[in-house]
């Protein structure tokens, strides 16, 4: 009996060490995991921002084009 008992209480010690070790790596996995979204979250941001500024660039010179065209063709009228 003595001999079982030993035996049960390794696979036991075994047992609960391997899932100490997987809920460390699950632990370690979603850390990772925020940390990335965070990361991705942030360049998201950036390139909204950016794309805000080229968006307003464009209208700049088309408002531009626009002018120049006015100008033209009153020139070609004279």
């Amino acid at each position: 009996m003595e001999t079982r008992w030993k035996l049960d209480r390794r696979v036991n010690v075994s047992m609960l060490v391997q899932l100490v070790t997987l809920a460390g790596l699950m632990l370690g996995s979603w850390v990772n995991l925020q940390r990335q979204l965070d990361v991705l979250s942030r360049d998201v941001r950036q390139v909204l921002m950016t794309q805000e500024k080229f968006c307003e660039k464009l209208e700049r010179i088309s408002d531009t084009v626009v002018a120049h065209e006015y100008r033209l063709r009153e020139t070609e009228k004279k």
